[in-house]
């Protein structure tokens, strides 16, 4: 039965191949016919179109021709079909001219998919610029700058601004600042002022940047405000709301619903809005009549890109600042060796707070964990701190890790506590729950250490959930809250509260905390990354920066450590020129430029092989990656390095590369330009 059966269908393929094949020539003429048919646009008739293919050789616009029917609607800007390499895709139009440079005759665009111009032309620009910079393609780049299209929120009107402004901008906000006021006279002046600013202990930096976007709205411009996450996004709205009144400002951020996210982007887009908050997602809002650029923390890693080409918001906004003759800031309380780059450059100028100023609003003091310690590891200076501070207002305990211990070992010889199963690290989920496999799950209540046989375990490393445990036996009647990447608080009252927060996810309080301690500092000096020493400052200059003015710092480390030393003089100024003299020194970034290259053995080998480096870059590796707790993977990185000064050659020589391998469809590698860790 199965032989006639294959028989019958064998009989029956010929006939509906030629089936097949006449379908497809009938429809290839229709559409030909069609094509000649149409009747072209009276006025420029000839769009050119940037196609959504992230394909590194057909980065480039490309010409159509404009039906009659869609000269109206066929605007810069606007998104349309096309046909392109057999199928119909999205696109932009860029622009329409009378004549192209195609010699045959050129495709109709299929049709106007939206006449909204969402794509406008300096961000289109600014677009071609991040892409060449970071050697990737500029489909990749519009997919960061223009939301997916909502179209019934397209229909609806964007609700006008509010009216003026309820407030003028206040230079007193920043008479503290040396040169500050007239920072803010330069922005409501019209010019374009650059600066790296270095906040002071207890500064409100929401309600300074809220002033400095008054200024600048003022003086007839708009704004865009970058902030690492949704809860510094909320604190700088509420300003902007207190200073500007009510709608005169979006916040755009990935963590809003597609219809509110678009609807926002197109209040802008229209310019019914002309001030941006938001996270990296808003680096290219297109703001009507930019006048001020801010980035806020620019040392966190979430400005940084998880997806291709890898760009930082802080290279996208100097680059648009740039192009647009726009003011920028580069805010924080700590400073990155990029910060300090750009000081040196005489790009930017730098704005801070007196020595008086910094030493009035808060005391840094380092105490050693081993100094006569209370309970488990809060040295008795540290004790003392909390207590008194618990006296006027709420303080704030940070530590590096969440969770109960998240890192376990034997108690007799300190071997560390694995899983039976996949060998993986256990961990303690509370003071009652077995110790359980981080990576698998599996719980193990009869635990027994493979080198000694002990049945003890003992946990190196505590979480926050085990230090709120600790401090709530040492003070009895106090509240205790915690705050973590599981549950993190926006705001806690001025109440006399002991808050255990983790690194980033520490909330401010009303009137600023009475006291900061900082715990473990040791832990977090222990990564194993070139930015490991300015990270740990960034994070330590963060939490201190919540204390009230007049309040306390204590952390909790070798105070012969010279970041720790950094930290009791507030100097983040001085510590990045250290840090940026020992880069030069060793040729690292941000002293040098750097692009790694990562893929399986064969596909790198095709790549190094291709790639035409410039005569002064270094080639290092390949070595085979390491991914410490992730899944085992064959591949393996290269590391290529040149002077700052050949930067933009070595993002030539990828960039073709990348044309390279697509034309030719090789396996694919991953390319990253100045990665924020190696």
């Amino acid at each position: 039965m199965s032989e006639r059966r294959e028989a019958g269908q064998a009989e029956m393929l010929p006939g509906l191949r030629a089936s097949v094949a006449d379908a497809k020539a009938k429809a290839a003429a229709t559409r030909a016919r069609k094509a000649a048919e149409f009747e072209p646009a009276a006025t420029d008739p000839v769009a050119r179109v940037l196609v959504d293919v992230p394909l590194a050789h057909l980065d480039r616009p490309f010409d159509y021709a404009v039906p009659a029917k869609d000269a109206a609607t066929a605007v810069p800007g606007a998104r349309v079909k096309v046909r392109f390499a057999g199928q119909d895709v999205d696109g932009f139009v860029l622009a329409r001219t009378a004549t192209s440079e195609h010699t045959g005759r050129l495709q109709p665009l299929r049709r106007v998919v939206s006449a909204e111009p969402v794509l406008h032309p300096e961000i289109a620009e600014l677009t071609a610029s991040i892409a060449e910079r970071y050697a990737g393609a500029r489909a990749d780049v519009l997919r960061l700058a223009v939301p997916p299209r909502h179209a019934a929120t397209e229909k609806e009107p964007s609700a006008a601004a509010g009216p003026s402004p309820a407030g003028a901008p206040d230079p007193a906000t920043w008479e503290h600042v040396v040169h500050g006021p007239a920072f803010l006279s330069h922005l409501g002046s019209g010019a374009a002022p650059r600066a790296v600013w270095g906040s002071a202990p207890g500064d409100d930096w929401p309600l300074m940047l809220a002033h400095a976007v008054a200024a600048t709205l003022a003086g007839g411009r708009g704004s865009l405000v970058c902030v690492p996450d949704q809860r510094d996004a909320q604190r700088v709205s509420a300003a902007l709301d207190a200073v500007l009144g009510p709608d005169h400002h979006v916040v755009l951020s990935a963590e809003a619903g597609p219809a509110k996210r678009y609807r926002e982007f197109l209040a802008v887009s229209r310019g019914a809005r002309r001030v941006v908050v938001g996270t990296r997602s808003a680096a290219l809002a297109p703001v009507h009549d930019l006048g001020l650029l801010v980035i806020w923390d620019d040392g966190d890693d979430l400005h940084a890109e998880p997806r291709a080409p890898y760009p930082h918001v802080r290279e996208m906004l100097a680059l648009r600042a740039t192009q647009q003759d726009a003011a920028m800031l580069v805010a924080g309380f700590a400073r990155t060796c990029e910060g300090l780059l750009l000081l040196r450059s005489g790009w930017a100028h730098e704005l801070v707070s007196t020595r008086a100023v910094v030493r009035d609003r808060a005391r840094v003091d380092v105490v050693p964990a081993e100094d006569r310690a209370v309970g488990s590891r809060v040295p008795r200076a540290a004790y003392d701190v909390i207590r008194e501070g618990l006296a006027s207002g709420p303080v704030l305990v940070q530590t590096p890790r969440a969770g109960y211990a998240p890192s376990l070992a034997c108690e007799r010889c300190r071997t560390p506590a694995r899983c039976a199963t996949c060998a993986g690290p256990l961990v303690l989920g509370g003071p009652t729950t077995p110790p359980t496999c981080r990576w698998c799950g599996t719980a193990d209540p009869a635990w027994a250490c493979r080198e000694c046989g002990h049945r003890g375990l003992r946990a190196p490393v505590r979480g926050e959930a085990r230090t709120a445990e600790e401090l709530g036996r040492s003070f009895a009647g106090t509240t205790i809250r915690s705050s973590s990447s599981e549950r993190v608080l926006t705001e806690v009252s001025d109440r006399p509260d002991i808050v255990v927060a983790t690194v980033g996810a520490e909330p401010p309080a009303q009137g600023g905390y009475a006291a900061v301690v900082i715990l473990d500092t040791w832990l977090t000096l222990a990564r194993e990354d070139l930015r490991a020493s300015e990270e740990a400052l960034r994070r330590w200059l963060g939490a201190a920066g919540l204390v009230r003015p007049g309040g306390r710092v204590v952390a909790v480390g070798d105070p012969a450590l010279p970041v720790l030393q950094a930290l009791v003089r507030w100097d983040p100024a001085g510590f990045a020129e250290r840090e940026l003299a020992d880069r030069s020194d060793a040729h690292l970034p941000p002293a040098a430029r750097l692009a790694t290259i990562t893929g399986e053995p064969g596909p790198l080998d095709d790549a190094l092989t291709l790639l035409d480096l410039p005569e002064v870059a270094d080639l290092l590796g390949p070595v085979p990656l390491d991914r410490a707790g992730a899944a085992p993977r064959d591949e393996q990185r290269a590391v290529i390095r040149v002077p700052l000064a050949s930067g933009p050659a070595l993002s030539d020589a990828l960039g073709e590369l990348q044309r390279v391998r697509s034309a030719r469809k090789l396996d694919a590698v991953r390319i990253q330009v100045d990665p924020l860790t190696i």
